[in-house]
C-alpha cells in the first residue's frame, strides 16, 4: 500500500490456502460456485482468447491457461495443468502477455488493490479481457454482527474479526483508476445456511477464508459462545437454520485499444437532445 501498512498478512493467507489444500476439496462449494458463474460469464462473450492467465485458481477455475496461486499446494491438488505459484500483488508476466485474465476469489486478500488491478491491466494485450470475482462488502454481515456484539457484551470492547472488503459503489472506480476501458462492475448474492455458527466458521477454514488480518488478537472462549447464541437469536429461521450471505463482486474491465467505443466529448454531439425528445 503507499502508505506502507500491510492490512492483510500475505504468508497467512497462504498458509490458509495450504491447510485448505490437504481436506480434499471438502469445503469449496463457494469457489466451485463461482468459477462455474464466472464459466457463464466467459461464454456471454463470442471471441476466442488464445492465451489466458486464471488467477488464482487452485481451488477452481476456468479451464485452459496458465493457473496461478498463492498455494503450491493447492496448484498441486488441481493436476497436471500449467501452473504458476505466484502472488496476485506482485504477478510475473510481462506486459501484453494475455488476451484473457480471470480471477477467482482471491483479490479481496490483497493489501493493495488498485496496484494489483493495474498489473492485471498491464499483463492484458490491447482489447483483451480481465474479469474478476471478490468477496464484497455485504459478505458475512450476520457473522460480522453476532461476533462484534458478543465480544463487547463480553469484554467491554470488540476487534476487527472479519476481513474489511470492497464495496460495489468503490468497485467500478477502481477499475477507471487503473487504466481499464469499458469498466463495469455488479454484484450477486449466494446464500448458504447451517445448523450452527461453528459449522460456518469449519467450512471458512476448510476453503482457507478465516481472517488472515496483519493484526489479530485471540477471541475469548466464552466470546466465541457468546457469539454463536446471538448469531442464532438474530438470524435463526423457523427450521432452526442459519444464513450465511456472500455478496461476490464482478469487475470487468478491457485493455485499452483504439476500436473500442468512446464517450463523444463535450459540446460534439449533432443534434439536440430537445429535438429527439419530440419526436
Amino acid at each position: 500500500m503507499s502508505d506502507g501498512i500491510a492490512l492483510f498478512d500475505r504468508r497467512v493467507v497462504r498458509r490458509h490456502r495450504d491447510r485448505a489444500a490437504g481436506l480434499g476439496g471438502k469445503h469449496d462449494f463457494l469457489h466451485r460456485e463461482v468459477a462455474a458463474r464466472l464459466d457463464d460469464r466467459l461464454q456471454d462473450v463470442a471471441r476466442p482468447f488464445p492465451a489466458r492467465l486464471n488467477m488464482g485458481s487452485g481451488h477452481a477455475g476456468p479451464a485452459g491457461g496458465i493457473a496461478t496461486d498463492l498455494s503450491e499446494r493447492l496448484l498441486r491438488r488441481r493436476g497436471s495443468l500449467p501452473a504458476v505459484v505466484a502472488d496476485d500483488e506482485c504477478l510475473p508476466f510481462a506486459e501484453n502477455a494475455f488476451d484473457l485474465i480471470t480471477s477467482c476469489l482471491t483479490l479481496h486478500w490483497a493489501n493493495d488493490l488498485p496496484g494489483a488491478l493495474i498489473q492485471i491491466r498491464r499483463a492484458l494485450r490491447p482489447d483483451g479481457l480481465f474479469l474478476g470475482a471478490l468477496l464484497g462488502g455485504d459478505t458475512l454481515v450476520e457473522l460480522r454482527r453476532a461476533l462484534l456484539e458478543a465480544e463487547a457484551d463480553v469484554t467491554g470492547g470488540g476487534a476487527a474479526r472479519c476481513a474489511p472488503v470492497v464495496d460495489i459503489s468503490q468497485a467500478g472506480n477502481l477499475l477507471q483508476r487503473a487504466g481499464f476501458a469499458l469498466p463495469v462492475a455488479d454484484a450477486d448474492t449466494i446464500i448458504a445456511d447451517y445448523p450452527d455458527m461453528f459449522g460456518l466458521l469449519r467450512d471458512l477454514r476448510g476453503m482457507g477464508e478465516t481472517s488472515a488480518l496483519a493484526k489479530r488478537r485471540p477471541l475469548r472462549r466464552a466470546a466465541l459462545f457468546a457469539a454463536a447464541a446471538r448469531y442464532r437469536d438474530l438470524h435463526g429461521g423457523p427450521d432452526g437454520r442459519l444464513p450465511a450471505t456472500f455478496q461476490v463482486i464482478w469487475l470487468s474491465g478491457w485493455g485499452p485499444h483504439e476500436s473500442q467505443q468512446r464517450a463523444l466529448p463535450p459540446g460534439s454531439a449533432t443534434a439536440r437532445l430537445a429535438d429527439a425528445l419530440r419526436r
